[in-house]
């Protein structure tokens, strides 16, 4: 059964519970990492001047604390294969909406189902929509 790194579980404590306990059951069954939860300010310009972010400070759900977003990549991490991305998002979609919590994900931002009609894709993103 896969389990999260030290290096992992230190970024998840970073997230709100709910996503915590989203990733923990994901885990599980489908071995993934924690690539970051919560971004300070200078971490959250650096990925803005990367290219990695479009939110500026301090508007990013990542930014909260505890962090409001998660990004979370299947293991072993592939960044060229995004029909293995898009399953793994479906698992953690599916796994969370059985939990009762809702996600969106950066490969669907305006969560219509389409993967193809974004602007801009983040495959690893995971945030909880607040109702």
């Amino acid at each position: 059964m896969p389990k999260f790194s030290e290096n992992s579980l230190a970024k998840l404590e970073t997230c709100d519970l709910r996503l915590q306990r989203v990733f923990e059951a994901v885990v599980a069954e489908f071995d993934c990492t924690i690539l970051e939860g919560h971004r300070d300010q200078f971490r959250q310009a650096q990925m803005v001047t990367e290219g990695k972010s479009k939110t500026l400070w301090p508007h990013s759900k990542h930014n909260t604390e505890p962090s409001l977003a998660a990004d979370v990549a299947a293991y072993p991490i592939d960044w060229e294969d995004r029909e293995r991305q898009t399953l793994f998002a479906g698992y953690v979609l599916a796994t969370a909406k059985a939990m009762g919590i809702t996600l969106r994900w950066g490969g669907d931002w305006d969560q219509d189902t389409e993967v193809r009609d974004n602007g801009f894709d983040d495959l690893v993103h995971f945030e909880i929509v607040e109702d």
